[in-house]
């Protein structure tokens, strides 16, 4: 442990399911508790079946408030007014009825709960994933009018925070364009990835592993099933490899997209999103395979596109190791986590060029970073199976750049010294701008976004 000094934190997260700030939780609160530190979680909804392993395995403890009080929506619409009202329940139950006092409260997606929080007399810190107002769209007067009064709170609330901490050097650019009332320069602190559950030796006996063995060299896309990722990107180039010509009959027949990604049955574009992604492949002419939580039949062997709605580690970890390439898809991504644990795993990615995944790929290196188009993700793809590109060793340049700048201990290290200044530095040198940590060149700011769980 980096200091004697223990601290009691807790983290106020809207929903405990899998995703990439998810993730990041889980591994911040691992983290900190493995360098002593006391830790526990606060969310409004944990489903068992949809989760990490680590909050319901007992390693973390998590409690679970006013899920079923507070709906997640009023009648199919307003999200983000239904997930303000469950936050505040949330912290209004974490004040009064635990009674707990914590050192530093760490909250992410939602800042509305930050002025209850700070009447605790805890440091708050806010990690910002990316600001929740460019999160949505606007295409009516009526839903601009709706919007406004809460995108004022978010920034607002935001700004109450103690220190704001954003995962990109493309999410500071846009937080400070967003914000203009906060007047502070937010640190930047990359996600890390904790390298030992990716070199895990995979039990090939395992069920959920036999439905994904396959004699075929396969090519993988990982993310939600939200429109706003894109995944159509990755059929469209698929297809066209074969309508190009830009793979022989012999060597498309040889191909598997498999497309991974968060599935949650309670969220209604999840489910249709998957539907009209397997209705543009079988347009496509490309024959469809669905694996939903629980499957266990094997899919057909000329199966050309499989859904693997929602995944386990083992799965990822499996999928990671044999995949011939990664299909990253979204434009303007705040970070992604995924095209880390691709490099990590010695799997060339291949994303679009903007956001955060410039930050973290090194075009040509590491994989490339391409137009949003699927002729140029086709093309790419076509020179691994050509040979034109080597992916071997791209795959061994992406593991040394994340083993370089990637790690958890990294991330969880800066994380417990940002902590450690909160209680112990005095307010007036908090309050004083503050440079960006690490210094890296900022990417300029150019985006369209309709992204985000809330609208």
């Amino acid at each position: 442990m980096t200091s004697s000094h223990v601290l009691n934190v807790a983290f106020v997260h809207p929903d405990l399911g899998i995703g990439g700030a998810e993730r990041l939780v889980v591994d911040a609160a691992t983290g900190l508790q493995t360098k002593g530190h006391k830790i526990v979680i606060y969310t409004s909804h944990h489903d068992p079946t949809h989760c990490f392993k680590e909050t319901k395995d007992g390693t973390l403890d998590v409690r679970v408030r006013g899920n079923y009080i507070i709906p997640r929506t009023f009648f199919g619409s307003f999200y983000i007014i239904c997930a303000i009202l469950r936050q505040i329940h949330l912290t209004l139950s974490m004040i009064f009825w635990d009674g707990t006092k914590y050192d530093v409260i760490f909250v992410d997606q939602l800042s509305a709960s930050v002025p209850l929080l700070r009447l605790t007399g805890a440091k708050i810190l806010f990690y910002c994933h990316f600001p929740d107002k460019l999160l949505t769209k606007r295409e009516s007067i009526l839903k601009k009018i709706y919007r406004y009064p809460v995108d004022l709170m978010e920034e607002l609330t935001t700004g109450m925070a103690d220190c704001v901490v954003v995962n990109s050097n493309f999410t500071a650019n846009i937080f400070r364009e967003s914000f203009p009332r906060i007047k502070h320069v937010p640190r930047v602190l990359y996600p890390g990835i904790y390298f030992d559950s990716y070199d895990k030796k995979v039990d090939l006996e395992d069920m959920s592993i036999k439905i994904l063995e396959t004699t075929k060299k396969f090519i993988l896309s990982i993310n939600r099933f939200e429109r706003k990722k894109n995944i159509a990107l990755a059929i469209y180039a698929f297809a066209k490899l074969r309508d190009d010509n830009l793979a022989s009959c012999d060597q498309f027949n040889n191909l598997r997209l498999i497309i991974a990604g968060g599935y949650d049955h309670r969220v209604q574009e999840n489910l249709n999103h998957h539907k009209e992604l397997n209705q543009k492949a079988l347009q496509l002419g490309l024959m469809t395979y669905t694996l939903m939580p629980g499957s266990t039949k094997l899919p057909p062997e000329n199966a050309q596109v499989i859904f693997l709605c929602s995944f386990n580690d083992t799965q990822r970890t499996f999928l990671l190791s044999r995949a011939l390439c990664l299909l990253y898809t979204p434009s303007n991504e705040h970070f992604g986590i995924v095209p880390v644990e691709a490099m990590y795993a010695r799997l060339p990615v291949i994303a679009v060029n903007n956001g955060g995944p410039k930050e973290t790929v090194k075009d040509r290196v590491t994989g490339f970073l391409c137009s949003s188009t699927p002729m140029a993700f086709s093309e790419a793809i076509a020179s691994f199976i050509s040979g034109k590109s080597d992916r071997d060793y791209m795959g061994e340049q992406g593991r040394k750049h994340v083993q370089k700048l990637f790690s958890l201990e990294a991330f969880v290290s800066t994380l417990e010294e940002i902590l450690l200044q909160l209680v112990t530095v005095p307010p007036s040198s908090l309050s004083e701008p503050r440079p960006i940590l690490p210094p890296r060149e900022l990417p300029p700011v150019n985006y369209t976004s309709s992204r985000k769980i809330y609208q």
